[in-house]
């Protein structure tokens, strides 16, 4: 896997490390953000912690990473959260209450700062906002950071998509994710993606925020109208998910 992580510079000082898997078909792909205060938005699967280290190390040193951010706990988001925490002497990880209560405060070697709805993390040139975000794309602890000077949303699963695509595009991921979904739901992850009364009003908070970059966990990080490509995520996984309840 090693010679197919990628490194791409998405928007100005923010990093895409990408490795295809091919026994999943997908991309795994992680967020490191150059700052003053860097912020590593996925920490991989302990697994692939040394390949994510590496590539981190093309960018930065990796023990100066400070913040480990991701939307909810599950191995690909962060596995090897404990990991980067023995490399980086200052990093904390970040997360909602709910994350830390149930979650990370146990599991992590060091305790998360906590988060809430709509706070600002700053890293010094940038600004993340954090938006808690239930059972989207997973889990009742789920949460999305925004930032606000690239306007990137750092989206985790949703609009993800399966094949060793490329790192950046500008084509419509939209139809891709819907196909992914209508995929999914025939075979052993259906029902991976939960759908609540809050889905919709979620995914339309999100678009409000208007990202021009969507960087997703799997597959390619979209550059153009978010708003719109997440307001169509949202009349598609009611179509696909809730049968287009709303």
């Amino acid at each position: 896997m090693e010679n197919m992580t990628r490194v791409t510079e998405i928007a100005p000082d923010l990093y895409s490390i990408s490795t295809y898997v091919s026994e999943f078909n997908l991309r795994f792909n992680h967020f490191l953000i150059k700052d003053d205060e860097p912020l590593l938005f996925h920490t991989g699967m302990k697994q692939m912690f040394p390949l994510v280290r590496d590539a981190v190390a093309r960018v930065i040193d990796p023990s100066t990473i400070r913040w480990l951010s991701f939307s909810h706990f599950e191995a690909d988001e962060c596995g090897a959260l404990n990991e980067w925490l023995a490399v980086a002497p200052h990093a904390e990880p970040v997360c909602g209450l709910v994350g830390a209560l149930v979650s990370v405060n146990d599991f992590a070697s060091r305790q998360a700062r906590v988060l809430a709805h709509d706070e600002i993390l700053k890293t010094g040139n940038y600004r993340l906002r954090f938006r808690q975000t239930p059972h989207v794309p997973h889990n009742w602890e789920a949460s999305l950071l925004f930032e606000e000077v690239t306007r990137t949303l750092l989206c985790s699963d949703l609009f993800s998509h399966e094949g060793d695509v490329e790192p950046v595009t500008e084509s419509d991921v939209v139809e891709r994710a819907k196909r992914a979904l209508i995929e999914g739901q025939k075979g052993p992850f259906a029902n991976s993606y939960p759908y609540t009364p809050l889905t919709e009003p979620i995914l339309h908070g999100l678009a409000d925020l208007r990202p021009k970059h969507l960087a997703l966990m799997h597959g390619s990080t979209f550059v153009g109208d978010g708003e719109r490509a997440l307001r169509d995520l949202a009349v598609i996984m009611g179509e696909v998910l809730g049968q287009g309840q709303s």
